[in-house]
This record gives C-alpha cells, structure tokens and sequence, in this order.
C-alpha cells in the first residue's frame, strides 16, 4: 500500500503534550484571523477538547470551564483592541473517598 503525500505529512507531525511549553505567534490579515476564530469557536461550542494544528505540529487540549475571556482597549496613540481567551486544562482526577 503506497502512502499519499498528505499521509506521510500527518505522521510527521509534532504532537504538543502536557509538560511541554509551547508558543507561535502569527501575523495575519483580517480575513484569516477571522477564518481561524470561526473555526475554534465552533470547536469550543460544539465539545470539550479541541485541535490546533499546522503541517508541522499539533495541539489536541481537553478544557475545562470557566473559560477567561479578556478584552482590552487602549484608546490613546494608536487605538490598539486586544482580546485574549483562556482556557483551562480539564483533568480527569477523582476527588479521594470519604470514610
């Protein structure tokens, strides 16, 4: 069985884990910053994990709530929006019994 070029691609991918600092940043038109809002919102709507992921690495996160939402404007020199979201790791653990 021959592999497509987008098989092999996926297999190469980095996997970003837990205990592993991670940061990129990007500069984007309007447009594709839009694209990519629309696209996590959905994932953040519809479950609760959701993937980021480039042709060279992937980000699966598991989140929890409450999800911190920032929004800040600086109004003076150059009008500057800027809006941050975060989300919390969900985690499996149990609280311990009580006897």
């Amino acid at each position: 069985m021959s592999h497509t070029e987008s098989d092999t691609d996926e297999t190469e991918r980095t996997v970003i884990r837990t205990g592993r600092d991670f940061e990129q940043e990007y500069r984007l038109d309007a447009s594709e910053a839009g694209k990519f809002l629309i696209e996590l919102g959905e994932q953040l709507r519809d479950g609760d994990e959701l993937t980021i992921a480039t042709d060279e690495w992937e980000l699966p996160f598991a989140f929890g709530e409450p999800v911190e939402l920032e929004i800040d404007f600086e109004g003076v020199g150059e009008p500057e929006l800027e809006v941050e979201l975060a989300l919390p790791g969900r985690t499996d653990e149990e609280a311990p019994n009580v006897e």
